[in-house]
């Protein structure tokens, strides 16, 4: 029997969203909703040959492999990751299988629905309506304003158009920005400072990377408008937390909207959780039907060709 676990199924749905019976009648899977420390998945998985990882949800670190006696095949949706110790995977045997679905526009709609929500005050005015108040914040509309956007990739390019679509000016700031690329799309190519200086609303659009961890920190925040908002659905270290958390307090920008953090799960403690003028979701950005069905058919894709190119069960 190949057991197949599936990690961090938060929603319980991944069952539902791929033909898993392809993979013949002598499978067993195991779905596990919540998220497994290190000491827990090492007694949990032991008796898995098969882990199917939802992104970057599960960190699966040298230790945690080396703790693992039946692992045979790493499955993980997306195109890259950056929480699995590929070199002590591969110094066992095992193969570590990437999907690579086209590039989703999730994160995009989530960005703009988050910009919305900030710019209206929706979440402060669904709570004060369900609270008895009326009309207690005033809004800004985002017509002529200035978006300016880090990262101009897939994602970023997407959000661009978001943007224009709602007459606001659009710039944008990368270390590897090609200006003339920025230009087609009819976005205005600027530096760093330039970017948060200008700009009404910042959103981050890049993946993580030494270059990019901790690109936001105290002294960028300072450079924006009090009255700016700042939005992440990228990945949370790409901004200082802590140095966010006291720019808000202490009004150096106006609010925040993000969908990624550092850890996650966030604790329910953690301090950031209970900032007013913020919107906060639970890494959510590719959260969506579409999204899964692409991903989870793509781990079931792989599964089956593993088996079929003959490993070794």
């Amino acid at each position: 029997m190949l057991r197949i676990a599936i990690l961090d199924d938060y929603q319980s749905v991944a069952r539902k969203m791929a033909d898993w019976s392809r993979l013949g009648p002598d499978v067993e899977i195991v779905s596990f909703a919540s998220h497994l420390g290190e000491a827990e998945a090492a007694d949990e998985l032991a008796t898995f040959d098969v882990l199917c990882i939802m992104r970057e949800r599960m960190a699966l670190p040298r230790s945690l492999i080396e703790a693992l006696p039946r692992l045979k095949l790493i499955a993980v949706t997306g195109s890259h990751t950056q929480v699995i110790d590929v070199a002590a995977a591969k110094e066992r045997g095992i193969p570590v299988t990437l999907t690579a679905p086209r590039a989703s526009n999730s994160a995009a709609e989530l960005t703009w629905a988050m910009v919305l929500g900030l710019a209206r005050q929706i979440t402060v005015e669904d709570r004060n309506m369900r609270e008895g108040r009326w009309q207690t914040s005033v809004g800004f509309r985002l017509e002529g304003r200035t978006l300016g956007l880090i990262g101009l990739g897939t994602l970023g390019a997407r959000v661009a158009r978001y943007g224009q679509a709602f007459d606001m000016r659009v710039l944008a700031w990368s270390a590897n920005l090609d200006p003339q690329r920025a230009c087609d799309l009819g976005v205005e190519p600027v530096t760093k400072e330039e970017l948060l200086r200008q700009s009404d609303v910042v959103s981050i659009h890049l993946k993580l990377g030494d270059r990019s961890r901790g690109l936001i920190g105290a002294q960028e925040l300072a450079l924006m408008k009090r009255s700016a908002i700042l939005v992440n659905t990228s990945r949370g270290p790409i901004i200082d937390q802590e140095a966010l958390a006291q720019a808000l307090q202490n009004g150096v920008i106006a609010g925040a909207a993000l969908d990624v953090f550092e850890p996650e799960p966030l604790p329910a403690d953690h301090p950031i959780r209970r900032l007013p003028n913020t919107i906060l979701t639970p890494h959510i950005g590719f959260v969506t039907e579409e999204s899964y069905r692409e991903f989870f058919a793509g781990i079931v894709d792989a599964i089956a060709a593993w088996r079929q190119a003959g490993a070794d069960l």
